[in-house]
């Protein structure tokens, strides 16, 4: 247990580097946006290429391991919702919730932190986990959206979803991966080296950006923060390890990724999406920063206990 929070405090280390610095003036707002655009669209997408460009597609297509974490994931999504719906909640505010239940930070801080942790063998499973969260259930919150704000579902919402996915620079990189992979040919060396410089700051620069993110939020209704906050580092870890350890009896490393990967904080994209569509962004960034704090505590727990599979 010491050993891997002491491996898991540098990651944390530089997420309060960043917050240091924004807080103390040092990296503005506008700094925050422009370095998480370049370790969206450049160094995260690097990474995810390489790593998908080792891959084959069987790696990906696992019709079990996605079996077990999407329905998992719906389970703890539709509780959500329905617990809100109890509160009188509205569908906008009741599917920002559902997602903030089940959408972790994968992208930024899951995969160099569990590659670490949980060896290479890792990767895959982490992939499986970014796509089910970006084609699912980015799909699914949009939907949700639509109808609560439209009150019907456009026709052309399909091939809307399909571009915004197709956007997405890293489903790209992840495809694009694969199919370079499919051609059994190996990268040039100047494109690899490249590709490995440009992913080393992927890392570093995801940790720092999701610190400075996190200095100008605050903690407003604290009770429903913290139910949230449950969910996503308690619940939701919890309801992935009955799916995959007892329903679908996955194979250990698959067990133990998908495990960890569900206990990682709420991901910094739910808050956009809830500012973009005015849908409770308040409690959203709220429940990043504290889910983001309370999971230096709780990641080295599930990790050690994972370890153990």
């Amino acid at each position: 247990m010491v050993t891997i929070f002491l491996e898991t405090l540098p990651f944390f280390a530089l997420i309060g580097l960043g917050l240091g610095a924004a807080r103390l003036g040092f990296f503005p707002l506008e700094a925050t946006a422009y370095l998480t655009k370049f370790v969206f669209y450049f160094a995260l997408s690097a990474l995810l290429f390489g790593f998908a460009a080792n891959l084959g597609l069987d790696d990906i297509w696992q019709p079990r391991v996605i079996g077990a974490y999407l329905l998992a994931c719906l389970t703890v999504y539709l509780a959500v919702m329905f617990l809100a719906f109890l509160r009188r909640a509205s569908l906008s505010e009741a599917t920002i919730e559902a997602q903030c239940g089940i959408i972790g930070n994968t992208g930024f801080m899951g995969l160099p932190m569990l590659a670490l942790l949980l060896g290479a063998e890792s990767v895959p499973y982490m992939l499986i986990i970014l796509s089910v969260d970006l084609v699912v259930f980015s799909s699914l919150f949009t939907m949700m959206i639509t109808l609560a704000r439209q009150g019907q579902i456009d026709r052309a919402l399909p091939q809307k979803l399909l571009g915004a996915v197709a956007r997405n620079p890293m489903v790209v990189a992840m495809v694009a991966g694969l199919v370079w992979a499919s051609t059994g040919l190996a990268l040039p060396a100047p494109v690899n080296d490249t590709l490995t410089l440009l992913g080393a700051a992927a890392t570093p620069g995801a940790l720092f950006a999701i610190g400075a993110s996190l200095a100008d939020k605050r903690v407003e209704r604290l009770g429903l923060v913290t139910w949230l906050t449950f969910v996503k580092l308690g619940l939701h870890p919890a309801v992935v390890a009955l799916f995959a350890l007892v329903v679908f009896k996955l194979e250990p490393v698959a067990s133990a990724v998908l495990i960890a990967g569900a206990a990682l904080p709420v991901a910094g994209n739910v808050f956009i999406l809830a500012q973009h569509y005015n849908a409770g962004p308040a409690r959203v960034s709220a429940t990043i920063l504290v889910s983001t704090l309370i999971s230096m505590a709780t990641i080295p727990l599930v990790v050690a206990w994972v370890s153990q599979f």
